[in-house]
C-alpha cells in the first residue's frame, strides 16, 4: 500500500510517520516534497548499530532447543537441561586426604619434637578396603584417598613419624578432622550437583560420574545450515580455477567453526546470484536446520538477495540491517518463524570475526548455554598505536610474540579479504565503541581463536 505525503523537508533516509515509512520523494512545482509511504511492520526495519545490543537482541529472539536425555559418555560439550541432584554423599566415607597415619587426635595433643607421641601400629588400610576399629593408642598406615577405619578422626602426615619396628613416633600434634574429608563433605545427599544451563566440561562428568549418573538431559545439539553465495565462487575442490573465479573457503572455515561451538552442520550448493535461487534453497534449508548462514551476499549492491530471502523466509524477518563493528558492517539478522538466520560478509576477516561473535552467541542461545559474564582472553601489550572511529567497535587481528618476558599484541594489517591475515593471526583485540584507539603499550585482551 503507497500513499503521498507533503512536506517541506524531504527525508534523506527512511523516515517513520506512524506504521509507514517514507521510501522516497520527488520535487513539485510550489517547491515542498511529496514523498512516498509505505505500510511497514517497524521491527524488520530495526536499524541496530551497536553489537551489544545485537547480542541482547539473540538472547530476546531465540530459545534454547528442545530437551533430549545422552549417556554420559556421549555428553561433553552439552548443556544440561535441568539441575542434577546428588542421590548420595559424595565423598561416601570418610577419607584421608594424605599419606600417613590414621590417629584419635587426642592420642597426639602435646607431640613435639623431643617429646613424640608413640603409637602402636595396628597395620595398613589397603585402598578400596575397610580396615577394623581404632583403639587408643592405635594407629593405621594409610594412603591419599584411603577410608580411616571406625574411631579415627585425624591423620598424622607421614613425613612427622619415624617408624620403630611396631611402634610409631609422631613429632607433631593434629587437631580433629586435620588432613580428612569427612562424609558427605563435598556433596551431601539432596544437594543440587549441576544447576541447569551448565556446560559439561571434563569437570562435571567427572562430577556426574561419581554420583553414578549413567545418562543426563541436556538441550539438544543444534543443526547449522551453511550456503555460501555469490557468482564468483566455485567448490574449494575445483582444481584448475577459471578466469574470474575463487575457491569457496569461507564454507571450510565456517563449518569448522560452527562444529567447534557444538553445532552440526549441513551445507548446500553454492547459490548463484538470483533472488528465486536463494528463496528456494534458503526455504529447504531451514526446514532442515535451526540456525541459518547465508555467508556473502550482504554487502551493499544491487545483486543483494539475502535481505529479501530473509523477509520471505518467516516472520517477524529482518531484525539487523548492519552492525557499527570494523569488519563486518554489513551483517544481517533474521528471525524465520523463531529460526535464526545469520547473513555474513563474504570477506573472509569479515566472516570469521563476525561468527565468532554472533554466530557463536546464537549457537549457545541454541544449546542452552548462558551467557558468560567474561571470555577467556591472554593479556598482551601492544605494539603500536590502533586509530579507531569513535561509535564503532574494531576488531583487529593480532599475533603474539613473546618479548622481554611478556606476551606482546602485534596487529596484522590487510584487507579483508585477504586470506593471509587469519593464516597469520593467534586472535584479535577489540577497540571499543567508546575508544578513538589504543596506544602503544597499551595492556589489551587477545580473544584467541583456538
Amino acid at each position: 500500500m503507497k500513499g503521498q505525503g507533503r512536506g517541506r523537508n524531504p527525508p534523506a533516509s527512511r523516515a517513520w510517520k506512524g506504521d509507514y515509512a517514507a521510501t522516497g520523494c520527488v520535487s513539485t512545482k510550489d517547491g515542498s516534497a511529496a514523498f512516498y509511504l509505505e505500510k511497514v511492520n517497524p521491527m524488520k526495519l530495526m536499524r541496530v548499530t551497536d553489537p551489544q545490543i545485537v547480542l541482547e537482541l539473540i538472547e530476546k529472539e531465540f530459545q534454547p532447543l528442545v530437551a533430549e536425555t545422552a549417556a554420559l559418555e556421549e555428553a561433553g560439550g552439552r548443556v544440561l537441561a535441568g539441575p542434577v541432584y546428588a542421590g548420595e554423599d559424595i565423598p561416601g566415607f570418610d577419607r584421608s586426604t594424605v599419606d600417613g597415619y590414621a590417629v584419635m587426635a587426642r592420642d597426639s595433643f602435646g607431640a613435639q619434637e623431643g617429646l613424640p607421641a608413640v603409637f602402636e601400629c595396628a597395620g595398613e588400610i589397603l585402598m578400596g578396603q575397610p580396615a577394623p576399629a581404632l583403639k587408643r593408642g592405635q594407629c593405621y598406615l594409610i594412603h591419599t584417598g584411603g577410608m580411616l577405619p571406625a574411631g579415627a578422626d585425624a591423620v598424622i602426615m607421614l613425613e612427622d613419624t619415624e617408624t620403630l619396628e611396631n611402634q610409631v613416633h609422631a613429632y607433631r600434634q593434629v587437631a580433629p578432622g586435620e588432613n580428612v574429608i569427612r562424609k558427605g563433605e563435598d556433596l551431601p545427599r539432596g544437594d543440587e550437583a549441576l544447576p541447569a544451563g551448565r556446560l559439561l566440561r571434563a569437570q562435571e562428568l567427572g562430577l556426574l560420574a561419581s554420583l553414578g549418573a549413567r545418562e543426563v538431559k541436556v538441550y539438544r545439539k543444534p543443526v547449522m545450515g551453511l550456503l555460501s553465495t555469490g557468482n564468483e565462487l566455485v567448490p574449494y575442490t575445483t582444481a584448475e580455477l577459471p578466469p574470474g573465479k575463487i575457491r569457496d573457503s569461507n564454507s571450510r572455515s565456517l563449518a569448522y567453526l560452527g562444529r567447534k561451538y557444538g553445532a552440526q552442520v549441513l551445507e548446500s550448493e553454492i547459490l548463484v546470484d538470483s533472488f528465486d535461487h536463494f528463496l528456494e534453497k534458503g526455504r529447504s534449508l531451514l526446514n532442515k536446520v535451526d540456525f541459518l548462514v547465508f555467508s556473502g551476499g550482504s554487502s551493499v549492491g544491487a545483486r543483494d538477495f539475502t535481505a529479501r530471502t530473509m523477509e520471505e523466509l518467516g516472520e517477524p524477518g529482518l531484525l539487523v540491517e548492519g552492525v557499527s563493528v570494523k569488519p563486518g558492517k554489513p551483517t544481517l539478522l533474521a528471525n524465520c518463524g523463531g529460526k535464526p538466520v545469520l547473513g555474513l560478509p563474504g570477506h573472509p576477516v569479515s566472516a570469521l570475526v563476525i561468527f565468532s561473535i554472533f554466530g557463536a552467541a546464537i549457537l549457545q542461545r541454541l544449546s542452552g548455554r548462558k551467557p558468560r559474564p567474561f571470555q577467556p582472553a591472554v593479556r598482551a601489550t601492544l605494539t603500536r598505536n590502533l586509530p579507531s572511529s569513535s561509535g564503532r567497535t574494531d576488531y583487529v587481528s593480532v599475533k603474539l610474540e613473546q618479548g622481554n618476558g611478556r606476551a606482546l599484541a602485534i596487529p596484522v594489517f590487510g584487507r579483508s579479504g585477504m586470506l593471509r591475515i587469519l593464516a597469520d593471526a593467534d586472535g584479535f583485540l577489540v577497540i571499543p565503541a567508546e575508544k578513538e584507539g589504543l596506544l602503544e603499550g597499551e595492556e589489551v585482551d587477545i580473544f584467541m581463536w583456538e
